[in-house]
């Protein structure tokens, strides 16, 4: 993990950042977003369907897969003087490869750039999420963060 401050991330340029650890999507998890979202097609949580089906086993939901590159992320890269960080938006996001149930995922991260804002900084960040075993990974794409420190006294 690095620690550094929203100045020196801002300045820092365009550099690979560090890879998150492993994280584990099981069927709980892909059951339980599918609840929360009401997705539940066959794919995702039907077990004796998927079986049959083209991936042979349940696969994650491909937002459940993006929605957990926010907290990879927090692995990778601590901010000391943030006090707020929003999800501001995807680029060009592609899920390229199914994560059957019970896989385990890794973010990597590339910083792209900053831009100032009025409520703080943009952070673009290439992502791609790999999935333990496979050369294909489960998604590729851009975030874009937006961070705001304490105000000025």
């Amino acid at each position: 993990m690095t620690t550094t401050t929203i100045g020196e991330l801002s300045s820092s340029g365009e550099h690979d950042l560090v890879v998150s650890s492993w994280r584990t999507i099981g069927q709980r998890q892909i059951d339980l977003f599918a609840d929360a979202t009401d997705d539940h097609q066959w794919i995702h949580v039907d077990a004796e369907a998927a079986a049959k089906g083209p991936f042979g086993t349940t696969v994650a939901h491909g937002f459940l897969t993006l929605s957990l590159v926010p907290a990879m992320y927090e692995e990778i890269v601590q901010l000391s003087d943030a006090v707020l960080g929003v999800n501001y938006g995807t680029e060009k996001i592609r899920f390229t490869s199914p994560v059957p149930a019970g896989s385990r995922v890794r973010l990597h991260a590339r910083l792209l750039g900053s831009e100032p804002r009025q409520l703080g900084t943009l952070f673009r960040v290439a992502i791609t999420v790999e999935i333990e075993g496979q050369d294909k990974p489960a998604l590729a794409g851009e975030i874009v963060f937006l961070v705001a420190g304490a105000p000025d006294a």
